[in-house]
């Protein structure tokens, strides 16, 4: 027999009902899962340290957000569609960044995104509450384009490191494989000095392939171009006695579990860069990788090996970068579509 239960103004329907309500009895408040859900996500789920950090700090500010609404104690099968409405307009309308700006569209979705997997975390381990299906994301018209670099744009970057130093020819490399292999940011600073060093005595006069974990712990390949491994030949033989674990080290650290270089670090690099390269709009690490994919696609490569190129787990996220075979298409139209050629007066 099937019973129909209602708890606080949500509709649930239950094989069980004493079961079920058993099962409330034992629930614990929202906040005390946070640290249980991000086991799960480590343990069970294998989700990236960066992923399981992003979903810390996400759920803190619904915490914080719990708290200052006298909601300390609210459990999972108390969470409704309206308290997650409210919280909704708490993100759009009345947080602030450290930084004392409000949340885009985009960056709202983030912490939405983190509170539907706790909620699967909740289905998963069978606790009643909220369905994720619930919380639907904000629409990002904007969020739908890439930022990119035209060629020209991204050789005055490559030429601005000082090449006389080691720290110049370290951020050329940076860029040169940024470009080369469209890594994320993650991705290239948790390279170890052993996965490349068969460059100090091999060549590096042909694209090389190199295996990496990237997103959700997936195995794929990337291919460095002759010219990003020679830059990176150049940097570890000016490392010389330098043997510490990162390829990309912080030159000014002699702290072992400091020496690695840090998210910040490149980027702090790469925006400077493209200050002095004359380059007006906002250049992040993620920027070298839409110009990566956008070359590729420019050049002819299908949206399917671009997809693999960069790791996408769905073609369907390979799709944003469809201004570029959009265009392409067009030009080829226009070039080979007899047409266009026809007399006017054929027409009439």
């Amino acid at each position: 027999m099937t019973y129909i239960c209602y708890t606080n103004s949500t509709r649930f329907i239950h094989p069980n009902v004493d079961r079920h309500m058993e099962t409330i009895k034992k629930q614990k408040p929202i906040k005390q899962c946070i640290i249980p859900f991000l086991d799960y996500c480590e343990v069970e789920k294998g989700l990236s340290d960066n992923t399981q950090k992003n979903y810390s700090q996400y759920l803190r500010l619904f915490v914080r957000w719990l708290d200052a609404t006298n909601q300390s104690a609210l459990l999972p099968h108390q969470l409704t569609q309206k308290g997650v409405w409210e919280y909704r307009l708490y993100l759009a309308r009345t947080y602030k960044t450290p930084r004392g700006s409000a949340l885009s569209k985009k960056s709202q979705n983030y912490y939405l995104i983190a509170l539907r997997a706790l909620l699967d975390f909740f289905s998963d381990r069978d606790i009643f509450s909220l369905p994720s299906s619930k919380i639907k994301l904000a629409k990002d018209h904007a969020g739908q384009q890439v930022s990119f670099l035209e060629l020209p744009d991204m050789q005055k970057m490559l030429a601005i490191p000082d090449v006389d130093t080691l720290g110049g020819i370290r951020d050329r490399a940076i860029l040169e494989l940024f470009f080369s292999t469209g890594m994320r940011i993650s991705e290239l600073t948790a390279l170890d000095r052993d996965h490349l060093s068969f460059l100090v005595a091999g060549s590096a006069e042909r694209t090389i392939e190199l295996s990496i974990i990237g997103k959700g712990k997936r195995v794929r390949t990337v291919y460095i171009s002759a010219r990003a491994a020679q830059w990176i030949k150049k940097y570890l033989h000016a490392r010389k006695e330098d043997f510490s674990e990162p390829l990309f080290a912080n030159l000014h650290s002699k702290n072992p579990e400091e020496r690695r270089l840090s998210p910040r670090a490149i980027q702090t690099m790469i925006s400077m860069c493209a200050k002095r390269a004359g380059i007006a709009k906002k250049v992040t690490p993620h920027t070298l990788r839409h110009t990566y994919a956008t070359d590729l696609l420019a050049a002819g490569a299908d949206l399917r090996s671009v997809q693999e190129f960069l790791g996408h787990k769905n073609v369907s996220t390979t799709q944003v970068y469809t201004h570029v075979t959009n265009k392409r298409l067009k030009d080829v139209h226009e070039k080979f579509h007899n047409g266009g050629s026809l007399p006017s007066s054929a027409l009439t």
